[in-house]
């Protein structure tokens, strides 16, 4: 039996695999809110308290990163040690991963319906694949072949510096600056991104805040979710909302494409995370493959590359499950 769990800054989602059942049907499942436990321990042993399974491995794919079987929880309060997970849950083979090192090893499982191409391009078979992933927070790995075998490379590319591409962009950077002193990618390219993009808008006096929005806004912590639903309004069209959104596509086009040159992805780049299914419709606008592409002299390279978005919220899951029964 294997504990396979999918850690993030918002949520976690656990399931326990046999060999027997395979991936497709797990034993047991359950998604918990990751804000609501102190530490990943006790999310894990109240799942496992309401089921009765011997559990003799654990794989964790977990948002942050991962040094000698050490992790931390980049949007949580958590320190996770395979070590001391391996003694606390009484399972004796513990392995954590970082999430998206888990989506990487799950997409050679992805089907034609768990994913959306954006640009069909030309894949070179054998190429190395790029994934970028905006959630709570933006991740970022990339996926190379030794022959038949697949490796999966762990990054922090996410919380590199953001480069803005045209003069909002620029005073989206001075903006942010002004607050959070470094700026990296995940600050313009996340959860957390989307809501700054709309504070920068509103603050800058480049688009109204209509009253029913601000009045949403208030009520709630997480101000991402208002934001999109406001953005696909047909009822009351949302200036502000859409202006958002459109500028966090262009930012995460541009930053898919410079993945796409550092590691030349010419297998293909794959789009994950909670956030791009929920914005589909702007993901096909022109703005993603036009920041994606305008890279100079490598814009006809860059036309070529694939890019899909990945739909199937569990790849993550999967991705660790796999590795988990593999390693």
């Amino acid at each position: 039996m294997l504990l396979a769990g999918d850690i993030g800054g918002t949520k976690t989602t656990l399931a326990i695999f046999s060999r027997e059942s395979g991936l497709a049907a797990p034993l047991a499942e359950a998604t918990l809110p990751s804000a609501d436990y102190p530490s990943l321990e006790a999310l894990a042993q109240n799942f496992l308290s309401k089921v009765a399974l011997p559990i003799e491995r654990a794989s964790f794919g977990v948002a942050g990163p991962v040094v000698a079987g050490r992790a931390t929880i980049t949007n949580l309060p958590w320190i996770l040690t395979e070590e001391h997970l391996s003694h606390a849950l009484r399972i004796p083979t513990v392995h954590l991963l970082n999430d998206l090192v888990a989506i990487g090893h799950g997409i050679p499982a992805l089907q034609p319906a768990d994913i959306s191409t954006l640009n069909a391009g030309v894949p070179a078979e054998g190429a190395p694949i790029a994934v970028i992933a905006p959630g709570t927070g933006l991740g970022e790995t990339y996926i190379t072949y030794d022959g038949p075998a697949l490796r999966v490379h762990p990054s922090e590319g996410g919380h590199s510096d953001f480069a803005p591409t045209d003069d909002v962009q620029i005073g989206l950077l001075r903006y942010l600056q002004s607050r959070e002193g470094h700026v990296s990618y995940e600050r313009a390219c996340s959860g957390i991104g989307i809501s700054n993009i709309y504070a920068y808008l509103k603050d800058s006096g480049a688009a109204p805040e209509p009253a029913w929005l601000a009045e949403q806004l208030a009520a709630t912590h997480d101000h991402t979710p208002v934001i999109i639903t406001a953005a696909f309004d047909t009822a009351r069209p949302c200036e502000i909302c859409i202006r958002t959104i459109r500028m966090f596509v262009s930012i995460l086009g541009a930053e898919a494409g410079n993945l796409a040159l550092k590691v030349l992805a010419t297998g293909g780049v794959y789009i994950g995370g909670g956030i791009p299914p929920r914005i589909l419709p702007f993901l096909r606008e022109p703005q993603l493959l036009r920041a994606f592409t305008q890279k100079g002299r490598f814009a006809d390279l860059l036309q070529d590359i694939p890019i899909h978005v990945i739909l199937n919220p569990k790849v993550a899951l999967l991705g660790a499950a796999k590795y988990g029964m593999e390693i």
